[in-house]
């Protein structure tokens, strides 16, 4: 095992096009670090640069103590998990989990104890005399990761391995990889579009877009304090909902104006982010995560009208163990690419026919609301998000 470094790391095509731009990643040995975010961010480039399959244009790499930049992929000492399996399909899943052995000219008896070993963990034991066509896709997984096991690498590398999966067999893999991992102890750098992967998968989770880190931290702490408007929008689902707002000092209080409608912000809130004072008067961008607005009618107890909003349902989508409920405001929304990030990937959000935006709360099963419907909403104040629009930036402190 190792640790794997990335210091000050960019990728520049001979086009000129600069997919990565001043990385710097430190996976500690042993850790299980996720690389997420949108198509095209980069992340499989990074993943391919630290497998030596993409040179690198500038920094430099380090696995263990060792600079590899230029380092033959084949001598980096880790091994790499693929979308697509990449079997040999007329080999047994015996032949395929102890081929890189054979290539190393490992003695044979070696190579069979390492492919039982791996078999067993794997629960492929009764499939080692089988084909690769005779498999599931799941069992298809394991003896790509029992090929990456009998290795013993230093680190493991895996570009979107279960993206070929159905969705229940994507939840069993997702448990079965991170399990593994813990048992094994290897470092790992796992990409991922999908970020519930991430999410759940994940010590730590690193957010890239257009090549640039965003955030790099635990997964709760990405989803309860993202340290800018791209990461609080792109983590979470349904998304938060973000929107353009006034900050505004009225008795001491701070009050939030979205549109035609006002909440207060918690004093608990402001006291722990006096700077927030310093955007009254301001434009400022809101974020409130859909789980974090429940049906009024619900409320256990009276909540006062400074912590409500009035508005009716336009649809419910019924999930058994929770309702999504979409309603408007005359808030005028922040898409996540808004402020410098503003341009192709900017986000065309859903309008009612008034022209009002279309925004999102997750609420019990309980709830009573209807279509077309009157609704009022309460927010809990105490966990909106502000950020500065002009940045983008989290506003904290």
């Amino acid at each position: 095992m190792a640790q794997v470094v990335l210091k000050d790391v960019n990728k520049v095509y001979p086009n000129g096009y600069h997919a990565i731009s001043d990385l710097n990643l430190d996976i500690a040995d042993g850790e299980f670090l996720v690389l997420v975010g949108p198509s095209g961010c980069g992340k499989s480039t990074a993943l391919r640069m630290v497998a030596g399959l993409e040179e690198i244009s500038g920094g430099e790499l380090y696995i263990g103590d060792r600079v590899v930049n230029d380092v033959h992929p084949k001598d980096r000492d880790i091994a790499m998990v693929f979308q697509n399996y990449a079997l040999y399909p007329h080999m047994t899943v015996a032949e395929n989990i102890g081929f890189a052995l054979k290539l190393a000219k490992v003695p044979k008896p070696e190579i069979e104890e390492r492919v039982r070993k791996a078999a067993a963990v794997l629960d492929l034991t009764e499939n080692l005399d089988r084909k690769p066509g005779q498999l599931s896709g799941g069992q298809r997984q394991r003896v790509a990761m029992g090929r990456a096991i009998v290795r013993q690498p230093k680190a493991f590398l895996m570009d979107e391995p279960l993206s070929n999966l159905d969705a229940k067999l994507r939840v069993q893999m997702r448990a079965e990889i991170a399990g593994l991992q813990r048992d094994l102890g290897v470092t790992t750098l796992y990409v991922t579009h999908d970020q519930v992967e991430a999410m759940t998968m994940g010590d730590r989770v690193a957010v890239l877009k257009r090549g640039f880190l965003q955030q790099v931290d635990t997964p709760q702490n990405l989803y309860d304090k993202p340290g800018n408007v791209f990461v609080a929008g792109f983590i979470g689902s349904p998304s938060m909902n973000l929107m353009k707002a006034t900050l505004s000092d009225s008795g001491g209080g701070i009050w939030v104006q979205f549109g035609s409608q006002n909440l207060e912000v918690s004093p608990n809130t402001v006291a722990a982010n006096p700077s927030l004072r310093s955007f009254v008067g301001k434009d400022i961008v809101v974020g409130i995560r859909p789980e974090d607005i429940s049906d009024a009618e619900l409320a256990i107890e009276e909540k006062p009208n400074d912590s409500r909003l009035t508005t009716e349902t336009t649809l419910i989508e019924a999930l058994g163990s929770e309702v999504i409920v979409h309603f408007p405001l005359d808030a005028e929304p922040f898409a996540i690419m808004d402020a410098e990030f503003e341009g192709e990937d900017a986000v065309e959000q859903s309008k009612d026919a008034q022209g009002r935006t279309i925004y999102v709360g997750r609420f019990s099963p309980r709830s009573r609301a209807r279509m077309g419907q009157p609704l009022t909403i309460d927010v809990d104040t105490t966990r909106m998000h502000f950020f500065d629009p002009s940045t983008g930036n989290a506003i904290r402190g």
